[in-house]
């Protein structure tokens, strides 16, 4: 169990390399929001999946080129959804978050 997260933190990290290079070597424009957007979105998801909790892999994250994240899903206690805002929020990147999992108590 331990590799398979090993295993998808690295093709997590394959991706994001070559996005961030990209956005940082474009000029402002629509295309550089959404790869931006994009990063954020994937460093959000990345550190929810090395959380280790099984609930926040269902967790859908969204993100605009302001930086406003949206969570939504459904994770299995309160803890689990508190935990998903502060990862979010710990990211760089993002302004605010926008916490709309529902907890299914099971």
């Amino acid at each position: 169990m331990n590799t398979s997260h090993i295993a998808s933190l690295i093709v997590t990290a394959a991706l994001v390399g070559p996005l961030a290079a990209q956005a940082d070597d474009k000029p402002a424009s629509p295309a550089k929001a959404w790869v931006k957007d994009s990063v954020v979105t994937t460093k959000i998801k990345a550190q929810l999946a090395a959380s280790k909790v099984s609930s926040l892999a269902v967790v859908h994250v969204e993100t605009d080129a302001d930086g406003f994240v949206q969570l939504t899903g459904k994770v299995a206690t309160q803890a689990d959804k508190d935990r998903a805002e502060s990862i979010a929020k710990a990211v760089d990147g993002v302004k605010s978050v926008d916490n709309q999992l529902t907890v299914t108590g099971q």
